[in-house]
């Protein structure tokens, strides 16, 4: 059993006093001004905004704005470099194998889990066995990528035809009389064998809110269409598809936001090799293993270029609900 020093830990202990102690002075600040007097309504949601506000300069804006600099720096980020990380971002055969496979995950998981989390939905939603079922393809959500990408490398994991195999994709293959394959060597294949992975994932949170979703669609409009002699199918198509329009973009774009900043799933499983990178574990490959902090910082900058319209759109579709 570990025991804790006390001696060694006094920096990290005071640092974390020291944080306590500047955020009840910054509460107690608050409450005092908002009692001293009356105050008007503006004024004291912006009192009370202060401290977030001041918490996102620090931790969002400055890191953000620091970033955008060292895109234009050199691999030491000192000196200048002006464009030429950027240039090398859409010349560079690794890159553009990254921007690839970004762009097939952010098209290929929003729409694949929605459309499995759809069906599922559709089908369990005025089940009995509703929560039950629910449950069951929500269980993977509640472990993290890591966990996720370590669990299908098992399923990949591969062995010559001698040998018996691990993996329950090539013992599949091999009881139907098949050879064994690695999965996650040939490009651009292995590339949609990790796709499935984070489409597991994924699938749960997509049917979760598309039950809810089909469950709040009033039994009156779906009575009605049945009298006047609709079938399943087309009552699902003309009355539950567009009642359902609003969760089903929320949906896509949350997915498509999480499928932008893949990284876990591709460095548990492949590493980025075998040309399977994505934008985010270049970053992370180019800033910290390879120490070009400015191919690492450009790359940052178009992750986030990529993601704001989504965001903006989401904010804004948000609003209007409101």
């Amino acid at each position: 059993m570990m025991s804790f020093d006390v001696v060694a830990q006094q920096p990290k202990l005071l640092y974390l006093f020291q944080g306590v102690a500047a955020f009840a002075a910054v509460v107690s600040l608050v409450l005092l001004t908002l009692h001293r007097g009356p105050v008007r309504r503006r004024a004291a949601a912006l009192i009370l905004l202060a401290p977030a506000l001041v918490l996102l300069t620090i931790g969002l804006l400055l890191p953000g704005l620091r970033t955008l600099a060292l895109s234009f720096t050199d691999n030491g980020g000192d000196a200048w470099a002006g464009l030429d990380n950027y240039v090398w971002m859409f010349t560079d055969h690794r890159a553009l194998v990254a921007l690839r496979n970004t762009l097939a995950w952010a098209v290929l998981v929003p729409l694949t889990s929605t459309a499995v989390g759809l069906l599922y939905a559709a089908a369990v939603a005025r089940s009995r066995v509703r929560t039950l079922a629910l449950s069951l393809i929500l269980m993977p959500m509640a472990i993290s990528f890591v966990g996720a990408g370590v669990i299908w490398k098992f399923v990949y994991a591969y062995r010559p035809a001698e040998a018996g195999q691990v993996g329950l994709l090539n013992r599949l293959v091999v009881a139907f009389g098949g050879e064994p394959r690695q999965w996650l060597v040939d490009s651009p294949w292995n590339v949609l064998f990790l796709i499935v992975a984070m489409v597991w994932t994924q699938a749960g949170f997509a049917a979760v809110l598309l039950t809810g979703a089909i469950r709040a669609v009033p039994t009156e409009q779906i009575e009605a269409a049945r009298l006047d002699g609709a079938s399943p199918g087309q009552t699902f198509r003309r009355i539950t598809m567009p009642s359902i329009r609003p969760t089903l973009l929320v949906v896509l774009l949350a997915q498509a936001i999480g499928t932008l900043k893949a990284f876990d799933i591709v460095k548990t499983m492949t590493g980025g090799q075998l040309d399977t990178g994505v934008i985010a574990h270049e970053m992370y490959d180019q800033a910290f293993r390879y120490g070009e902090t400015g191919r690492g910082a450009a790359l940052a900058v178009l992750l986030f270029l990529l993601v704001t319209p989504f965001v903006a759109h989401q904010i804004r579709a948000r609003r209007r609900t409101v």
